[in-house]
């Protein structure tokens, strides 16, 4: 080995996140006017028996309660990392965006339910106290989805109160329609099926925060990057001979991170090498939060037989494991190779 064997380079860029006293502020804001809307609602949908006004509010409850996990979340994100959480806390807002992914899912199966049974019977409706009530909602929701977009929506943890949000305005929209036929024609049937409509709405919303909390969770590749076509990239640069142990996930939403183990040809400059390495990911594929281990092939290894680095006396080519004994992930090199 020559001077540069074992070289591990680290490139971290700890400028992450955005401001989050101008997100708390924003989100502040909502909270205090979804709240106050909300209690008033829930006292009119009582009143005039529209599920679809009740079941706004509910949603404006889960809305509420997803922006009171996002404050929470965030200020838990804040604090820097110590003990055994190397990390810090950051993926309690990972946690928030799949609570309230899963609130939207469990709330869209009881409306869905209440609004099937509003179908076969349906209660009588005073359509002109849901419409002007739906009307109201619309505009404070309207409010609410502008001071969120205001917030960084990188974040899964303020996407998912806004996904919260916006999906209640268009339930607003469809039981706003809804009073407006039952005013109109008496059909008391549309109130229900406006419930279906803010049901559907929650459902991909849910599934949408689920899933994206679930890649995080499951450390897989960000959504948009390959590994093995990034793989493949890092293999081509010169003086690399093979790329392995090659890991790429989400420490939390915009928060890329990635490493590997990096073989260098004999006599070539390991330094050199990683720090060519870490501009390319910073540069093409946003990666700061780079660690790379840099070694040279051993002096005797041939292209074929590059993990084999110290082969232990007396063993067979495929017995022979070499420097990485228990590989794991997929091999890049530069050329022609089996994956």
């Amino acid at each position: 080995m020559t001077e540069h064997a074992h070289s591990h380079g680290h490139s971290h860029s700890h400028a992450h996140g955005v401001s989050p006293d101008a997100d708390r502020r924003w989100l502040r804001a909502a909270l205090i006017l979804l709240t106050a809307y909300m209690a008033v609602e829930v006292v009119i949908g009582v009143v005039a028996q529209s599920l679809a006004l009740i079941s706004d509010a509910a949603h404006m409850l889960t809305d509420a309660v997803s922006i009171v996990l996002a404050l929470v979340a965030m200020r838990l994100a804040a604090r820097p990392a110590r003990g055994g959480y190397t990390y810090g806390l950051k993926r309690a807002e990972i946690l928030s965006a799949q609570a309230n992914g899963i609130t939207l899912l469990l709330l869209s199966v009881w409306l869905a339910y209440e609004a099937v049974e509003r179908l076969i019977s349906p209660p009588k409706v005073t359509g002109g106290l849901v419409l002007v009530t739906a009307l109201a909602g619309i505009v404070v929701n309207l409010i609410c989805t502008w001071l969120l977009s205001r917030a960084n929506r990188s974040s899964l943890n303020v996407e998912g109160a806004y996904q919260h949000i916006l999906t209640d305005l268009f339930g607003f929209v469809a039981t706003a329609l809804a009073g407006l036929i039952v005013l109109t024609t008496g059909f008391e049937r549309a109130d229900a099926i406006a419930s279906l409509v803010v049901v559907v709405l929650m459902l991909r919303a849910g599934t949408g925060l689920v899933r994206e909390s679930g890649r995080i969770f499951m450390e897989a590749a960000p959504t948009g990057v390959d590994p093995d076509a990034l793989g493949e990239r890092l293999a081509a640069t010169d003086e690399v001979v093979e790329v392995h142990d090659l890991h790429i996930w989400l420490i939390t939403s915009g928060q890329p991170a990635l490493s590997a183990h990096i073989l260098v040809a004999p006599g070539g400059d390991c330094h050199k090498v990683r720090r060519g390495l870490q501009e390319l990911l910073s540069g093409e594929y946003g990666i700061s939060h780079a660690t790379l281990q840099v070694d040279h092939v051993g002096e005797q290894g041939s292209p074929d037989d590059v993990l084999t680095l110290s082969p232990r006396p007396g063993t067979g080519p495929e017995e022979q494991t070499g420097h990485c004994e228990d590989a794991h992930g997929p091999v890049h090199r530069s050329g022609p190779h089996r994956r």
